[in-house]
């Protein structure tokens, strides 16, 4: 007797686009340092899927000692300026994302395991910025913004649930590490009555990757306060497999980092 074998729907929505991407997922180590020193505060491994056009990332943030402790799922949504991404972080369970269809989205976001979720929906036009879509920005804008260009974005920021003015413009040439690069400046405009620091970006001249981010990062300290942060991606993304992947998206995330 033939035995018929049904897959469960879940697992087909995580299996699909792993196996539709599955030749074109890459690997890449990033580490977080205080902005002023050479603390390390976190490490970061991002999972690159499909072209730049149209991305999957998967970010795990590491303590220290490597056991991940948050984890970032950023989905094609729009433009590659503005991914759907859901942020969980395990040490007690504070949510934030982006998500829905065309230029409709919402933005939602759960201050605890405890709190009750909040969430708004806005009108996010393609050439607005969501959370690590400022890299798309970025290379599309690359000849703009080195000719010296200003370059306005809205940016979609969930912890206040709305769009912010923001401008990107670069400041100079520089070399990082040896390699040609240009230093780039994004902040939000002074008049929006609030005050956010100036975000620092360099990317290497040869094929426009980030190798440094020195700013306000994106996930909390113990206290729960968002730390200045310098961020280094010292090594190009790397090969790696869908079953890699697949293996980050479901570990579990610890509730402390050993000091």
């Amino acid at each position: 007797m033939r035995r018929s074998f049904t897959v469960p729907a879940g697992l087909l929505l995580l299996l699909c686009p792993l196996l539709a991407g599955a030749e074109t997922v890459q690997r890449q180590e990033g580490r977080a340092f205080s902005a002023e020193g050479n603390t390390l505060l976190y490490r970061e491994t991002h999972w690159l899927q499909g072209p730049p056009t149209a991305q999957s990332r998967l970010v795990l943030y590491r303590c220290a000692d490597g056991r991940p402790f948050a984890r970032k799922w950023m989905t094609p949504q729009g433009s590659a300026q503005t991914p759907d991404f859901s942020l969980e972080d395990g040490r007690d369970g504070y949510q934030e994302g982006v998500r829905g269809s065309g230029a409709s989205r919402t933005v939602y976001l759960r201050s605890s395991a405890t709190a009750t979720p909040v969430s708004r929906t806005l009108v996010v036009p393609n050439d607005a910025v969501v959370d690590a879509g400022f890299d798309a920005a970025v290379r599309g804008h690359w000849a703009a913004l080195r000719e010296g260009k200003p370059v306005a974005f809205q940016f979609v920021l969930p912890s206040r649930q709305r769009l912010v003015p923001l401008k990107l413009q670069r400041t100079g040439a520089t070399t990082w590490q040896g390699q040609p690069a240009q230093q780039l400046q994004m902040k939000l405009d002074a008049w929006f009555g609030f005050a956010v620091p100036a975000v620092t970006l360099v990317y290497a001249n040869a094929d426009q990757r980030l190798l440094q981010f020195t700013g306000t990062g994106n996930v909390r300290d113990a206290k729960g306060r968002y730390p200045q942060v310098r961020v280094e991606f010292p090594s190009a993304p790397a090969a790696a497999t869908a079953a890699e992947l697949a293996t980050a998206r479901g570990q579990d995330l610890v509730k402390i980092c050993d000091s």
